[in-house]
């Protein structure tokens, strides 16, 4: 789960970790009013789910709390267009009015779950104020990492190692320390899978401020949190997306015109790579889970023939948990309900296989059987060609 910018502050304010004077506004009119109270000269910074809203002009300085509030007017109600909101943009519908301040450096810190080793990794880079992920590509050197074990906790060797690749020193490094201890607690306390200060700035009066910030949550530990899943912003989401979660499917929409129905992560990335070798172009990954239901399937269907791009539908299903002829079961009905007309190519292997293929068989529907992945890629890109 996602929030946004202003909220991931207000979340590490509450841990300690010192961030600029700023609230959020909804009107030019509040955008001005805040302005007044903090000096006049501020910084307007759109709210939304992506990254790179500089470039995108979702960042502006305004000298006077009057000039605020046009360029908040300006900001909000606009498609903000960056790398990661794809050329459709993204709607703004509030903005963060901030204190301007003399900036010295610009640095870059995070932390994220490095899956490998099982442990919270710590990053920073010298880089700050950049696409962390270009840095990582062509300075990976310019990056240094620790690992943090949580039954330890964060200790001196660990902010020693980072402080020192930034260049710090001195009562600085001591700062660092302190803004470091208090990130990690937060990434820990509120079960975080990313939590990112880009910049973290040295400011002209030698203060470290997360001058912005990013944090992502563990779906799975939103049960133990009310407090952040009350955060949750449903405009920030494809609304197909949205749809999905409520019947726990894991879907996302992509650009292509074939759609995926698979259980487990693994294969659903296994079949877009074998779609896109087929010479097609997925429309989504959906991830129906290994205990579905023949419920949850019609509406993973339904979630499924939603999208107006989708031109042909590829079942592939390893039947473990999900039985076979459950599945059978549930697409037969879906289609049924539904009314689907389009083309459906379906490859399934494991329990009760041969049940659910003369399930298939006698339902009278005109559905394509695929020995394979390899077969059912080749058939459902040439049916969502013909289609």
């Amino acid at each position: 789960m996602k929030i946004h910018e202003y909220q991931a502050k207000a979340i590490l304010a509450e841990a300690g970790v010192p961030i600029p004077r700023g609230r959020v506004a909804a009107t030019p009119g509040e955008a001005q009013a805040i302005a007044q109270e903090l000096g006049g000269r501020v910084v307007v910074k759109a709210q939304i789910h992506a990254g790179g809203r500089g470039k995108g002009g979702g960042v502006k300085l305004a000298g006077t709390s009057e000039e605020a509030a046009q360029v908040a007017g300006q900001m909000l109600g606009m498609m903000l267009v960056t790398h990661q909101t794809g050329p459709e943009g993204q709607r703004v519908q509030r903005v963060l009015i901030e204190e301007a301040m003399e900036i010295r450096r610009e640095l870059y810190l995070g932390l994220v779950i490095d899956r490998a080793a099982g442990l919270p990794v710590a990053m920073a880079s010298s880089a700050g104020g950049m696409d962390i992920e270009e840095v990582a590509r062509t300075q990976p050197d310019a990056i240094a990492k620790t690992h943090i074990d949580p039954a330890t906790g964060i200790r001196g060797f660990h902010t020693r190692k980072l402080g020192f690749a930034l260049g710090l020193a001195g009562d600085m490094l001591g700062s660092f320390g302190d803004f470091l201890g208090r990130l990690v607690h937060a990434f820990e306390a509120k079960d975080c899978s990313l939590a990112e200060i880009n910049p973290l700035v040295l400011t002209g009066d030698d203060r470290l401020l997360a001058l912005d910030a990013k944090m992502n949550f563990d779906d799975n530990a939103l049960g133990r949190h009310p407090e952040i899943r009350a955060l949750r912003d449903l405009d920030e989401e494809a609304p197909l997306e949205v749809e999905a979660s409520k019947f726990n499917l894991n879907y996302i929409k992509l650009d292509g015109n074939v759609g995926c129905m698979v259980n487990g992560a693994g294969l659903a990335m296994a079949t877009m790579d074998i779609i896109k070798l087929a010479g097609g172009e997925p429309a989504n990954f959906l991830d129906v889970g290994g205990g579905a239901s023949a419920e949850q399937i019609e509406n993973a269907f339904r979630i499924l023939i939603s999208d107006k791009n989708v031109r042909a539908v590829f079942i592939n299903i390893f039947g473990g948990i999900l039985r076979c002829d459950r599945l059978a079961e549930g697409v037969i009905r879906a289609v049924r309900t539904l009314g689907v007309r389009l083309p459906i190519v379906i490859r399934m292997e494991g329990t009760n296989v041969e049940l659910g293929q003369r399930m298939l068989a006698d339902s009278g529907l005109n559905f394509i059987a695929a020995r394979d992945m390899r077969d059912g890629a080749r058939r459902v890109v040439q049916a969502a060609g013909v289609a």
